[in-house]
């Protein structure tokens, strides 16, 4: 009876409070990888606060079993060529000097925006207005570049090719209208530090207010200015 309640006693001292303290001292010392989830997370949405529309992200499980030495202070960082849009990777490292260690962490990005869509179909040459586009909120990290979402940049525009309805519309689709076209006489206007000579000219190609156009004056000679409203060509001197 005496050895059998010896041997009870030392099963019990072995599991005593003291010694399960010892055993998890260990698990004390690894990074907990709920903050690393929670360190990516606060860092995408600072990095995309001032992007427009809804942001909501959402980031992978991180693998339990990583036994990586805690760390006083995390730092996340955007991979180079990385980008906070869509599915994701963004990287974590401690540089502490008693833990150094770096990981990836996979996460998904979505931004819903109010996208620009046609109403109706738009034949080429059709300058937009008002009726011909309605928005539509998705999500646009899952969208081709170049898709619109203003309004004013839109309205007056010219499309470059059919657009049928329902169809996101976008930048490479539109053109500013042309301020001069080709074959129109236009004002060719020289400036200069204190003086202002105008004389005329046939432009030679389309071009929209801002753009370059090539013009022949009067005396044959070929020169390139900058197109303006009011049949203007602006040369700089």
């Amino acid at each position: 009876m005496t050895r059998h309640l010896l041997w009870i006693f030392s099963v019990l001292a072995f599991f005593s409070p003291c010694s399960l303290a010892d055993e998890q001292k260990p698990a004390a010392q690894y990074q907990e990888t709920s903050l690393i989830k929670n360190a990516v997370e606060n860092f995408i949405y600072s990095q995309t606060a001032t992007l427009p529309g809804q942001i909501t992200v959402n980031v992978d499980n991180i693998d339990r079993h990583l036994n990586l030495a805690k760390c006083p202070e995390l730092e996340p960082f955007m991979p180079a060529g990385g980008r906070l849009w869509g599915r994701t990777s963004v990287g974590v490292r401690c540089n502490n000097p008693s833990a150094s260690w770096t990981i990836y962490v996979q996460a998904e990005v979505n931004i819903m925006v109010n996208v620009l869509h046609a109403t109706r179909p738009i034949s080429t040459g059709q300058t937009l207005t008002y009726e011909d586009i309605t928005p539509q909120n998705m999500n646009v990290t899952q969208m081709p570049d170049g898709i619109t979402t203003d309004t004013a940049k839109v309205i007056g525009k010219v499309a470059t090719t059919n657009i049928s309805a329902g169809q996101p519309l976008r930048s490479q689709m539109l053109r500013a209208p042309y301020a001069i076209l080709r074959g129109q006489k236009v004002n060719l206007v020289v400036q200069g530090k204190g003086f202002s000579v105008s004389s005329e000219g046939q432009a030679l190609t389309d071009a929209a207010e801002g753009q370059v156009v090539q013009v022949r004056n009067k005396s044959g000679r070929i020169i390139s200015g900058i197109a303006r409203i009011n049949s203007i060509v602006e040369i700089q001197h």
